[in-house]
């Protein structure tokens, strides 16, 4: 008896936070192994953004002026920074709709029937996210390259600056997976939250700082742009990558976007996990 009783001991979590990092990991582990199953998911994720890759390159190249030039190659460069970003924000409808889904199916009622932490089902389902994002973002950079984008095209840069830009990328996808996970939360069904989840981010990747100089824009507008987190991002990587980056702006996200950047991801997913935690109790109770 002793024996079992030790044994069930060892393979116990030591607290509250063992059992909720187990538990997420867990969760995270059947949803990667779910997206295994469903090729087409991860498929449809790769097709949108290398359709902005190769549309954006060759459509509006040339014809965009950054830094007073209007050449393709600085456009393209200038570009990539912000596709990223949008990629890795637009997850956040997916990230809503499977937690829609689950609830429709019931799925949540039964993993809060066992003995988890409450949050678990949550993070386990955003780490599973990110999973996926980091994927999209490798097949993505790869596409980049084929279409002339380039590393310290604008200023210096090396190997350790390349990896902080995509983690910055890889934090912010995270931080907005939160709000998709508040999203899917909400409503009742995975359609509504995929619109839901799609209505906000156009406004949100479009007036910045992405596609376009935002100094360009009109002043309102423009400092909508300037303090906008997405754009803080994009300046940032931009930054590390060493790419051409939008004219010099005396906003401090502009001015400090590393910063600004890692900032912005921290406070969205200490508010937004805070807010879909006590959301879930709420909806399963």
């Amino acid at each position: 008896m002793s024996t079992a009783t030790d044994a069930v001991r060892s393979t116990a979590p030591a607290g509250p936070l063992g059992q909720s990092v187990r538990d997420s990991l867990v969760v995270a582990k059947r949803n990667l192994i779910r997206m295994s199953r469903i090729p087409e998911m991860v498929i449809f994720g790769l097709i949108q953004p290398i359709m902005f890759v190769v549309l954006f390159s060759y459509v509006f190249g040339g014809s965009m002026q950054i830094g007073g030039s209007t050449s393709s190659t600085d456009y393209r460069n200038f570009l990539m920074a912000g596709i990223f970003a949008q990629t890795v924000t637009f997850a956040t409808a997916g990230a809503g709709a499977g937690i829609a889904d689950d609830m429709h199916k019931g799925l949540i009622d039964r993993f809060r029937s066992l003995p988890m932490a409450r949050g678990a089902v949550l993070t386990g389902r955003t780490l599973a996210d990110l999973v996926q994002t980091a994927l999209t973002l490798l097949v993505l950079a790869v596409v980049a390259l084929l279409v002339g984008w380039r590393v310290g095209s604008d200023g210096d840069t090396n190997i350790g600056k390349v990896l902080g830009a995509f983690g910055l990328l890889l934090l912010l996808g995270y931080a907005f997976t939160w709000i998709g996970a508040l999203i899917g939360l909400s409503v009742r069904t995975p359609e509504a939250a995929t619109s839901g989840g799609l209505i906000w981010l156009f406004p949100v990747t479009f007036i910045s700082n992405a596609f376009v100089d935002s100094s360009n824009m009109t002043p309102w507008l423009r400092h909508i742009a300037e303090w906008n987190p997405f754009s803080a991002t994009v300046q940032a990587c931009r930054k590390l990558f060493g790419n051409p980056g939008v004219s010099p702006s005396d906003a401090w996200p502009m001015a400090h976007p590393v910063w600004a950047s890692l900032i912005y991801s921290v406070l969205i997913v200490l508010v937004f996990r805070t807010l879909a935690v006590r959301k879930y109790r709420s909806a399963t109770v």
